[in-house]
């Protein structure tokens, strides 16, 4: 995927993981964007370390990775803002 469907896709896990963890953040929408281009990476890893998958293009396996990626690194950024 190209640069843009990356920032894309990372925008819309980002989005759908803080909308499964409700509350606030101490970050916009571009923070929104890199947790979730990074949890899309992060996402990725797991599912090829774990034989589930890997984050290929826009497909169902990738979009649920990205979001589960982008969950972990949501719960990680808030537990070191809460500090």
């Amino acid at each position: 995927m190209g640069w843009i469907a990356w920032i894309i896709f990372g925008l819309i896990a980002g989005l759908i993981a803080k909308l499964l963890m409700p509350g606030r953040d101490p970050g916009g929408f571009i923070v929104t964007i890199i947790i979730g281009i990074l949890g899309a990476v992060v996402g990725g890893y797991i599912g090829s370390a774990l034989n589930l998958g890997a984050v290929t293009g826009f497909n169902l396996v990738s979009f649920a990775l990205a979001v589960l990626g982008s969950i972990i690194l949501l719960f990680i950024y808030r537990l070191i803002k809460a500090r």
